[in-house]
C-alpha cells in the first residue's frame, strides 16, 4: 500500500479554516504523505500512536501492518561544482522537475531519515530495461527507497506486500505550471516532493479501480489514490493521514467528530444537493460545504462533510 502526506493547510486553506478539516497526509509497504501545517497527517507518527516506519512497511490493503526487514539500497549520487537546483524541497540532491541527474540516472523521491515517508529527491541508476506508465513494476529495497525499475519521469506507485505495483508518471513541467497526461492531474503532496499524475474523482460517487479510494487532491479537485485503511478506516476510528479512511469517509480534526479521542477521526462526506441529508454518525454534526466558503470547482459544488461547526 503507499500512502501519502498532503501538503494540505497551507496550499489548501478552503480545505477547513471553519470546519476544521485538515487536508491529510497520503505505501509494502505505505508511502504516506504528509500534511506540513501540523495537525492530524502533520507529524511523522499515526494519530494512533503507531510507529510511522513500521506502518509504512504494511501488506496489502486489506491485511493489518506488517514489518519488513528490507534494508534500502544506497544509490551514488553524482556531485558537480554547482550543485543542482532542487525545485524548493529542501535538502534534496536534485531537482524532480527538471531531472538534472546525470546521464543513466533520474531524480526521484526518497525516504531521507529512514521513517518510510518520501521526504526528500536524489538520483538514482535508471533499470537497464525500464518500464513505462502502465507497466508492473518493482521498488528495490524499502518501500520508500526511490529505487525501482520505472523509466525517468516515473515512479512506481500503488506497491503491494512485495513491492510490486505499476509505473506511474510524474508530473512535468514547474510547480506553478504542472502538467499531465490527458485525463489525468498533477497532484503534489510531501512538501513538493511527490508529483503524481492521477486519476480525479467525485467523493459522492467514487469510480476509483479497485484497492483506491477518492480522496482530496491537489488544486480543489479529489483524486484516486490508494487505499491505505487496512482494517481500520470506519467512521470515528483515529486517522493521521488522508486515505486511512474508508470509501465514503474522510480524515478530519478530532474536533469534528464527537468522542474522537485523537488529532483526527475518520467522518462521512455527505451531499449537499440532498434536502433530507442526514450525518448517520452523530447528530451533533451537520453536512457543510467541504470548500468552506470558497467557490467548489464545476462538478464539486454538493460535496459536503459531516462535522461539528467550530
Amino acid at each position: 500500500m503507499i500512502a501519502r502526506f498532503f501538503r494540505g493547510f497551507g496550499r489548501h486553506p478552503h480545505h477547513g479554516a471553519a470546519l476544521g478539516v485538515w487536508a491529510l497526509a497520503l505505501a509494502g509497504c505505505v508511502q504516506y504523505e504528509k500534511d506540513d501545517e501540523g495537525g492530524p497527517g502533520g507529524g511523522d507518527a499515526p494519530a494512533d500512536g503507531g510507529d510511522a516506519a513500521s506502518d509504512a512497511e504494511t501488506g496489502a490493503p486489506t491485511t493489518a501492518p506488517t514489518t519488513t526487514a528490507t534494508t534500502a539500497t544506497t544509490a551514488t549520487t553524482a556531485t558537480t561544482e554547482d550543485p543542482p537546483t532542487t525545485g524548493g524541497v529542501v535538502g534534496a540532491q536534485c531537482d524532480l522537475w527538471a531531472q538534472d541527474c546525470p546521464d543513466g540516472s533520474k531524480c526521484v523521491p526518497y525516504d531521507d531519515d529512514s521513517d518510510g515517508i518520501h521526504d526528500s529527491a536524489r538520483c538514482v541508476p535508471v533499470d537497464d530495461s525500464p518500464g513505462q506508465a502502465g507497466d508492473d513494476c518493482k521498488i528495490e529495497g524499502s518501500i520508500a527507497s526511490g529505487i525501482d525499475d520505472c523509466d525517468v519521469g516515473l515512479m512506481c506507485w500503488n506497491a503491494d506486500a512485495n513491492n510490486q505495483g505499476r509505473c506511474v508518471e510524474m508530473c512535468s513541467g514547474s510547480p506553478s505550471d504542472p502538467t499531465c497526461p490527458d485525463a489525468l492531474i498533477c497532484d503534489i503532496s510531501n512538501g513538493g516532493v511527490l508529483l503524481l499524475c492521477v486519476t480525479p474523482c467525485d467523493p459522492l460517487t467514487p469510480s476509483c479501480p479497485s484497492g483506491q479510494i477518492c480522496l482530496p487532491g491537489g488544486d480543489k479537485q479529489f483524486v484516486c489514490d490508494v487505499d491505505a485503511s487496512g482494517d481500520q478506516g470506519g467512521y470515528g476510528d483515529p486517522c493521521a493521514y488522508v486515505n486511512v479512511c474508508d470509501q465514503g469517509l474522510m480524515c478530519v480534526s478530532g474536533q469534528s467528530v464527537p468522542g474522537c479521542k485523537t488529532d483526527g477521526c475518520c467522518t462521512e462526506y455527505c451531499d449537499l444537493s440532498d434536502p433530507g441529508v442526514v450525518c448517520a454518525g452523530a447528530p451533533e454534526q451537520e453536512c457543510v460545504s467541504f470548500y468552506d466558503d470558497d467557490a467548489a470547482p464545476p462538478g464539486y459544488e454538493n460535496v459536503g462533510v459531516c462535522t461539528i461547526p467550530l
